[in-house]
């Protein structure tokens, strides 16, 4: 592990400072300041009819800056939540929390992935069977999802 590109803020927590990527055609890319190690599936209905499956993502915080934003569509999927592609190549960009102005995007986007860790899953009520991931990870429902949403 490199420690000059992570930084230890919590004993549970590493982040890794300034991570590039890019679209699946290079239109678009991206910088992240700092994103978070720990990445997890979204298996609610809304993501699995986005990409196709479990959306696979870490969270970028709000210090995220675009090269070709003219090639990004964003759509506004919920009052609270907003998803970015490229309108290109039609690659899933980012998933944007609009009350806490945050961007979840995808792990496999990233040029350096070696330091993610699949370690947490959201919505586990609304995956369907036909799929498991052998990892240990925490699973939290939908509803308990929001109830600790709430409670930040």
């Amino acid at each position: 592990m490199q420690m000059d590109i992570l930084i230890f803020l919590k004993p549970w927590y590493y982040f890794i400072m300034k991570n590039t990527g890019k679209c699946l055609c290079g239109a678009v890319g991206f910088t992240v300041a700092v994103c978070d190690t720990k990445s997890g599936a979204c298996h609610c209905d809304m993501c699995r009819k986005w990409v196709g499956g479990p959306y696979m993502a870490t969270n970028c915080g709000t210090d995220v800056t675009f090269t070709s934003e003219e090639n990004i569509t964003r759509y506004d999927s919920s009052d609270w939540g907003a998803r970015g592609f490229c309108n290109k190549c039609g690659t899933s960009l980012f998933y944007y929390l609009k009350p806490k102005s945050e961007y979840h995007m995808p792990v496999g986007l990233f040029d350096n992935q070696d330091e993610f860790v699949f370690d947490h899953q959201i919505f586990i009520d609304e995956k369907p069977d036909y799929y498991d991931f052998a990892n240990d990870t925490s699973k939290m429902t939908g509803a308990e999802l929001f109830a600790e949403a709430m409670k930040e």
